[in-house]
């Protein structure tokens, strides 16, 4: 079984082998690595070695022998690199994976020879910065259900069949519709926008134009200090541009990690 066994979890990683260059996928705080479905097969006909993983707590990842840890983010991922011997290695990262892909890339720049993060809050926790952020995405979102949180609504209102496909994916993973202890993970390091000013790494930042739960203000504000970061916007897309746009988001990607 494709299962990685570090401390605390049993990471389950799909890995589309191949000799191309890694591309390692970061899904959200909905979904698994399942969720890649319209990416995979693009980027693996790109030439691109595919790999994703469920999140520590998510889908058919499960506790090790060494018992329920949290683990840091970042150390779930370099234990999966390592097993699998990928020395650089882009990074393709949505929604709360973006927190766990801007802190390894700034930890460990070295190994990754770009990032994408895609509508994400980034996990920064400057006080200024977390003003804004509740300001613009105030407590009362959460009540709603996690398709109209999540999905835009040209997407909800266009594709029927395709939201569905999307809550029946996020309903596997989390029949009750909470968020995982995954979610909960610790960064080694504290993110802030000063930390994110030493990025080395190639960023390239997509936003979804109406986005929710990271909405354009708010990227803005987190890529900024990003040097050299790229920050597109995919107008109609919701939290979930990747999964929406596939087509647009996906030649943004390849167009972005193909110069790296």
């Amino acid at each position: 079984m494709p299962y990685v066994e570090i401390p605390g979890v049993k990471l389950w990683y799909t890995d589309a082998g191949g000799e191309g260059t890694p591309a390692i996928f970061l899904h959200a705080a909905s979904g698994t690595c399942e969720s890649w479905v319209f990416q995979v097969p693009v980027f693996t006909a790109a030439d691109y070695r595919c790999v994703a993983y469920d999140r520590r707590n998510w889908g058919r990842s499960r506790p090790s022998n060494t018992g329920d840890q949290p683990g840091y983010m970042g150390d779930d991922l370099q234990g999966l690199v390592d097993h699998l011997d990928l020395d650089r290695f882009h990074l393709v990262a949505t929604a709360a994976g973006g927190i766990t892909g801007l802190d390894y890339a700034l930890d460990h720049p070295e190994r990754v020879r770009s990032l994408v993060i895609s509508n994400t809050i980034g996990g920064a926790e400057d006080p200024a910065y977390l003003e804004v952020q509740q300001r613009l995405r105030p407590p009362e979102i959460q009540d709603l259900p996690i398709e109209l949180r999540e999905l835009g609504p040209s997407y909800r209102g266009t594709d029927p069949e395709g939201t569905q496909r999307w809550i029946e994916i996020e309903r596997s993973t989390r029949p009750d519709g909470s968020i995982g202890h995954g979610a909960r993970q610790p960064l080694r390091y504290a993110m802030t926008l000063a930390r994110l000013e030493t990025m080395k790494v190639p960023v390239l930042a997509l936003v979804g134009g109406a986005d929710l739960l990271s909405p354009p203000a708010l990227m803005r504000l987190l890529t900024a200090p990003i040097p050299g970061c790229q920050l597109v916007t995919v107008p109609d897309a919701g939290h979930a541009a990747f999964w929406e746009e596939p087509e647009t988001w996906n030649n943004l990607v390849l167009e972005f990690i193909n110069q790296h």
